[in-house]
Formats: structure tokens, sequence, C-alpha cells
């Protein structure tokens, strides 16, 4: 890894802005492919992986739509909707299929970010319990899900998760779901594991406290970046350029220009967890364990009980909770939001606004949440929560997607990748469930970029020592990639 001060210009192939999960993801994509492709990677902070790929800033659930209830919902005819939820099971699968590939070969060390611990859904009423298990009854009949299990007994619940049950009353209505094969996933230190393999070859190199402040195309179609470090402004060009930054892409992918830019804006969303260090609660849950989202509530705001390992250390997640804030990034700046209203976008989001005024209301009331009543919410999952055992954290921050649409402007959750037309520029917006389905959207990213302009054939042969595109829908492809994946990362039943 060279990290010399910058020259007045230097060239480079790529230059990836972020050092979190998506943009390392993406190095290691395309030295794979590509290993004499010369790659610099720009980061704001003193070191990889803090803002929203750091462990505390994302759920670690390795979301691979096991129990998330807002990956599947209800349509017409009581019917669910399993589209989106097997496209991030099988991008997920994905992401095992790499780490597994890596490990195997010696270059990444899976103990360090990866751990097994079951994905359970619970809810509590008749109503919900009938949503449940007619939810069940339709996931387990596709191959992906077909390991999940269902149960209304109390002593079962009460085995698998007790902490849900302890206190409650014998004869509340309660049901739950369960998949073994769930993990927790450590991605600020998976994110390092990434690094110390990349940074043992040549051509690629680092900058840490340095920032992307502007970025133009120029006449020999290449992009000239505008960078600061310590306290000087320097000037690359490249090729081809990744905002990965975080919510601070939509600042940036604005300065770049490409028209491809005009119709998004950005919504942004803070978080916190409440946090138990209390070794006797931490070894007595061994679980993730999802309810059901408050009404208003924003999908990544989904209530969930989570074991986490943390500096190597077993804890209690409880969250997250919302929150309003006009920063883009948690160590951003108040006028984020402010500088990413343009004349394109500002009827788009003032429209969105408008139509989404409970989910403002939602969001401040969050944030004047007192200690004790974020317990309360904590107690209708866990009943026996003690106010002494939790403190408050700062989770995440988020910058949702505003779309101009023709009638005004459209809020949309999840993530979404931007391209200028030339391959040139590729920029990542959104949120969850991003960094779980990485290796998956960034080689989407890949076969726009100019390296490969669409050519899927090459890149696939160039990556396929790594990784299969999409699991086949042969039952028996799957079954084996499952079962290779099982068996290189320490998963048995």
């Amino acid at each position: 890894m060279s990290t010399n001060s910058f020259k007045d210009k230097i060239d480079y192939d790529a230059v990836l802005i972020g050092a979190g999960i998506m943009s390392t993801t993406l190095a290691l994509l395309l030295k794979e492919a590509m290993p004499e492709v010369n790659i610099l990677i720009i980061e704001k902070l003193d070191s990889p992986g803090k803002e929203s790929t750091g462990v505390l800033s994302n759920a670690g659930t390795g979301h691979a739509a096991n129990c998330e209830l807002n990956y599947t919902p209800l349509v017409k005819n009581r019917t669910f909707d399993l589209t989106k939820a097997l496209s991030i099971n099988n991008a997920f699968e994905t992401s095992l299929e790499l780490w597994a590939s890596l490990y195997e070969k010696g270059n990444i060390n899976i103990e360090n970010f990866l751990r097994f611990v079951p994905h359970i859904s619970f809810v509590s009423g008749e109503n919900n319990c009938l949503f449940l298990l007619e939810r069940f009854k339709a996931m387990s009949e596709v191959k992906e899900f077909k390991e999940m299990m269902y149960t209304d007994s109390f002593k079962e619940i009460s085995e698998w998760t007790p902490l849900i049950t302890d206190g409650r009353p014998r004869n509340e209505i309660i049901a739950a779901t369960k998949i073994s094969r769930g993990t927790d996933i450590n991605f600020e230190a998976l994110t390092k594991e990434y690094l110390s393999y990349l940074t043992a070859n040549n051509n690629l190199t680092i900058h840490y406290s340095s920032e992307l402040i502007n970025l133009n195309k120029t006449d020999c179609n290449n992009w000239e970046l505008e960078i600061i470090k310590s306290g000087r402004r320097l000037s690359l060009f490249t090729r081809y350029v990744f905002l990965g930054a975080g919510g601070k892409t939509i600042n940036l992918l604005q300065k770049s220009k490409i028209p491809e830019a005009k119709i998004y804006g950005g919504f942004p969303v803070s978080g916190k967890w409440l946090i138990c260090d209390n070794k006797e609660l931490s070894e007595r849950h061994n679980a993730k364990v999802y309810g059901k989202a408050n009404i208003g509530a924003p999908p990544m705001s989904v209530p969930h009980l989570d074991t986490r390992w943390i500096n190597g250390k077993k804890s209690l997640l409880f969250g997250p909770f919302a929150g309003f804030t006009t920063k883009f990034l948690k160590q951003g700046s108040y006028f984020d939001l402010f500088s990413s209203i343009k004349k394109d976008n500002i009827f788009a989001i003032f429209d969105v606004g408008l139509k989404n005024s409970s989910l403002v209301n939602y969001l401040f009331s969050q944030s004047l949440q007192s200690h004790n009543e974020r317990i309360e919410n904590l107690k209708l999952m866990m009943p026996t929560a003690n106010v002494n055992d939790w403190f408050l954290q700062n989770a995440g921050q988020r910058v949702q997607i505003i779309k101009k649409i023709n009638n005004g402007g459209k809020l949309q959750f999840g993530t979404e990748v931007v391209n200028s037309a030339d391959g040139s520029l590729s920029a990542l917006l959104g949120a969850s469930p991003g960094a779980s389905t990485a290796v998956k959207i960034m080689i989407k990213v890949l076969i726009k970029s100019l390296f490969f302009r669409e050519d899927k054939a090459k890149l696939e042969k160039k990556l396929r020592h790594l990784v299969s595109f999409g699991l086949k829908s042969n039952i028996d492809d799957y079954k084996n990639t499952v079962s290779k994946n099982n068996a290189i990362l320490g998963f048995h039943k």
C-alpha cells in the first residue's frame, strides 16, 4: 500500500471515493478481474470502514431475507410477493461464495468478521400470528427458505430465544419462524480484511484524511478530481470514478454534472441503538430476532433484538430508533441536505416532504423519546428489560433516495446505482441491505463500467474462480453452492 504524498498530477485507471465495504468490494473484484489496473481509494476519515460500514452503523445481520418481514409484502388476495426476498437471498449467497473462495485461498480470515447465529421473526397477536403463518407457508415452498421452521408454541419459542418469553404471559398469542443458517457480519472488520489482502499487491493506493471536493470531465474524456489532503488542494486524473461515499454520494454525484444525476435527491434518516453489555443476558440470547415495524416507520426501523460480536465481545443491541438530521454522514455537515437541493430536484424533494409528512413526524417523535420510553419499546419484545442494563449509542446515518418522477417525487428505500452513459462514472445511492449484497451490486457496477462495457461473459470468465454469476434455478446447483459455502465457512446444523 502506498501512502506517499500526492504529486501535483497523477493518472489512475480508477479512483474510488470512500473506503467502506462498497469501494473495497469493487476494488477487490476489479483487481481480481484486471490485476494490472491502477486504483486509488480516497477516504475522508483516518481509517477504513468508519462511516456507514462501521460495526455500530448497520445491523450486521447479513441480510438474507430470512427474518425481515418488510422484504415480503402482502399483496392482493393475501399472497406474498417474494421477489425482493429471493433477490436479496441470492445476492447474499453470492457474498458468502466470495468470502468462502477468498478464505479457502488463505486471502481473508472469516473468524474476524463472520459468525453463524439463527435469524428469527417474532410477532404477537392473533392477526400478526396468522400473517406469519401464511408467510411461512409461502416461503417454505421455495428452495431458498426450505429450512425455515414455524412455531406458535410458547415452550418452543422459549427454547429458541428465552429473553423474548421471560416475563411474558403464557396465554399471550405469539408465533415465530426460525432459520438456523443466519449470520452476524462485522462489515467494518470485513473491509479491513479486503484491504489487508489488496494492499499486499501492487497498483493500489489508499489516501486517508483526504476529501474529494470537485470533479469535472475533461476534453480527453477523463475525470479531473480536485482533492484536499492536509489542507492542500491537488488535482488527479482518472479514466473511471466510483462514488461510494455513503450519504455524501448524492452531493458528489451532483457535482459530476452528468445528466443522469439530475433526477435524484436525498432524504436523511439517522439511527440509535440500545446496547446491553450484561454478560448474563447476552449469554442467554443467541439470535437475531426481528419484529414488525410500527405504523409510519421507515423500513430500516424494523425493531430487532440482536446478538452482536463487537471487537470480539458478545453484546445485545435493540433498535434502531430513527431520528432526523440534515447531515448526510455521521461526521458530516448540517448543510448537507440544503446543498443537495438543486433546481432539477427541488420540486421532487418538496413533493416527497408533503407526501411523507407522517414519516417526518415519526422521525421527530423518535428523536424526542426519553431513555425510559425507549426501554418501554424494548419491553414489547423483551418484557423483563431493565432500564439500568441498557445505554444509547448512535447508529448509522442513511440517506434514502428521492427520485424525480412525472408527477413530483418518489421516496424509495434500498440501493440504486447511477451510471454515466459512457461508463466512466458510477455512484451508489441509498441504504439497506447494501452491505450484505455488495458483491452482487459491485458486479453490476463493473458490467456497466467502461472496463467491461456490458460484456457480462468477459467479466464472468475473469471472476469465475471466485463467484458464479447468479445461482442457477436448478435446485441441485443451488444446493451444491450452499453446501460448498457451508463446508468452507464452517456452518453445520
